[in-house]
């Protein structure tokens, strides 16, 4: 607050000693500031008083004296000061009435032949000069009430609130003001709240057919005030028809069973229907008989609104979740039915097959993992493990187009590579429009020469399990299934020997969250480290226990290979 006095009584200073208006006078502080590297507040510090010489008063009429002294209040009689160019810059204090007294505490005596942006440099911040020199220029007088004023003086503040009248009369400006006292502020204040809480008060005189109205009914009525207030008859004709009998009602309790009452209802505003809440009580005479309604009404549109658009958020939340949990369990048939192992041996050509599926838990995050180990009919295993990305619904359609399709293509005999070419073509042209993405392992076991040719298309690499020992299988990288069309895809061959166990897994097992994907592949090979033994689905066990498998957040799809 000191560093705002400061500016303020700076940019007075500053103004008077330049002839110009105070908004310049504080472009100039923001320069100078600029131009020495000094902060702002001591630039301002830096403003002394401007030499002060007595001002010469003009001589006024005497009828100019005769109409201060009539005002009540403090008032001055003020000329115009003007810069070069002809514009006014400020006023000179020519007169005062003995009530003068400004907020500070200076009288009539120190106020008259000053200017007043010396005396009162407060009237620059608060914006009354810029009113005083519009008055003057325009005719038109103005009228603040309530206006929180500030006084500056030697680098003080001085706040106060008053109520500031202006007109021009003949050459000069007439300026009056005073503090408002404690019962002023108090209706002020009230002033102030009801807009605030868009509150109305009204009052029927039932005798007379008077009513007096606050200026916030006229606006929650949508009504003009030339027009006065509604008379308590014709309020009904005010209300959308449904409220009719509210309104009614209300009346009714008023006025015959002399009760108060708690309404709401709506009207017809020109802005739109509005909802007010309204309370009121009948004031009776000594016998008992209604003389007088009064009501504070409130206008809760802004309330109904939103707790319209609460009902309707709640609702269509409503909706989402038990579209979500439809999902959910069609997702779980559509898996049970695809899927239906869980766990368990398959005994294969020249080798036996451990496999685990355990699809997500939560609601919603059911993923596409899908698995493949069947002999075909040329003699070879087909081996393939696969995600289709997202989860739900669509995740779980994608998983089964893959794997049907994989399902089929296999019988025609060819290399995983074009196998893996062909499901992609498939994907990318069964779903025109959408683009749909997955990722898969696919490949081909011979029992005869213990080999194993696959193809990577986008998915983690196998890990292998030799003499105790495992690691990551290198292969020849292919792009994710459904990214673009007509792509081809290499096979990689890779040996096998008795005794090895080849893991086939989807992202599920290695990934973790704040942890990379390579991490979690370094984890799985540990894992399959300490894990070695001879029945894949204790292995499958042990790898998904020092991994947390149990507890991972996506979909876990494992498979154990061990060559015969």
């Amino acid at each position: 607050m000191r560093s705002e006095a400061i500016l303020d009584e700076a940019t007075a200073r500053l103004a008077v000693e330049l002839n110009i208006r105070p908004a310049e006078a504080a472009e100039r502080l923001v320069r100078q500031a600029q131009h020495s590297g000094l902060d702002l507040i001591s630039v301002a510090k830096g403003v002394e008083h401007p030499a002060e010489e007595a001002a010469k008063v003009p001589d006024v009429p005497e009828w100019v004296h005769s109409m201060l002294e009539a005002v009540h209040a403090s008032a001055l009689y003020l000329a115009p000061i003007k810069d070069p160019a002809g514009r006014v810059v400020d006023f000179l204090i020519v007169a005062a009435n003995r009530h003068a007294r400004t907020v500070s505490g200076r009288t009539a005596d120190e106020l008259t032949g000053r200017r007043l942006l010396v005396v009162s440099p407060g009237v620059a911040s608060s914006g009354l000069l810029d009113d005083y020199i519009a008055v003057f220029e325009t005719g038109d007088s103005v009228h603040r009430e309530p206006l929180e004023f500030v006084e500056v003086r030697d680098y003080l503040l001085w706040p106060a609130t008053l109520s500031v009248r202006a007109a021009r009369v003949d050459d000069g400006l007439l300026v009056s003001w005073r503090v408002l006292d404690d019962e002023e502020l108090l209706v002020s204040g009230w002033e102030r709240a009801q807009r605030l809480a868009e509150l109305g008060w009204g009052e029927w005189n039932l005798a007379t057919r008077r009513a007096l109205w606050t200026s916030q009914m006229y606006e929650m009525f949508g009504r003009d005030r030339a027009d006065g207030p509604l008379p308590l008859e014709e309020l009904p004709t005010a209300v959308v028809r449904e409220d009719l009998p509210v309104v009614e009602d209300e009346l009714r309790s008023l006025l015959e069973h002399r009760e108060a009452v708690e309404a709401e209802f709506r009207i017809q505003h020109r802005h739109g229907v509005r909802h007010l809440s309204l309370f009121s009580e009948p004031i009776l005479d000594a016998e008992g008989v209604p003389v007088k309604v009064r009501s504070l009404v409130q206008d809760v549109t802004r309330h109904r609104r939103r707790e319209r658009a609460l009902a309707v958020a709640h609702e269509q939340a409503h909706r989402q979740r038990e579209r979500a949990e439809e999902e959910h369990r069609v997702t779980v048939q559509l898996q049970n039915t695809i899927l239906p192992v869980r766990r368990g041996l398959v005994h294969l050509p020249g080798m036996t097959v451990g496999v685990r599926y355990l699809p997500g838990e939560e609601l919603g995050r059911l993923g596409g993992d899908w698995f493949k180990a069947r002999p075909i009919p040329d003699g070879r295993v087909l081996l393939a493990v696969g995600d289709a990305m997202g989860h739900g619904l669509t995740a779980a359609s994608i998983m089964l187009q893959t794997r049907s399709g994989l399902a089929g293509l296999a019988y025609t005999g060819a290399e995983s590579g074009r196998l893996t070419t062909w499901l992609n073509d498939l994907i990318v042209h069964s779903n025109e429009g959408i683009t749909v993405t997955g990722t898969a392992i696919i490949g081909h076991f011979d029992p005869e020469d213990r080999s194993f040719r696959w193809t990577n298309a986008g998915h983690p690499p196998p890990v292998l399990v030799r003499n105790g020992k495992a690691e990551p299988v290198t292969g020849t990288p292919g792009m994710m299934l459904g990214a673009f069309d007509a792509t081809e895809y290499a096979t990689t061959h890779t040996p096998l020997e008795p005794g090895d166990t080849l893991l086939l897994y989807t992202d599920g097992v290695v990934e973790r969250r704040g942890q990379d994907v390579d991490a979690g592949i370094h984890a799985l090979v540990q894992a399959a480290h300490n894990c070695v033994g001879d029945d894949p689905e204790a292995m499958i066990d042990c790898v998904l226990k020092r991994l947390g498998g149990d507890d991972a957040e996506d979909d876990v799809c494992i498979m154990a290979a061990r060559v015969l």
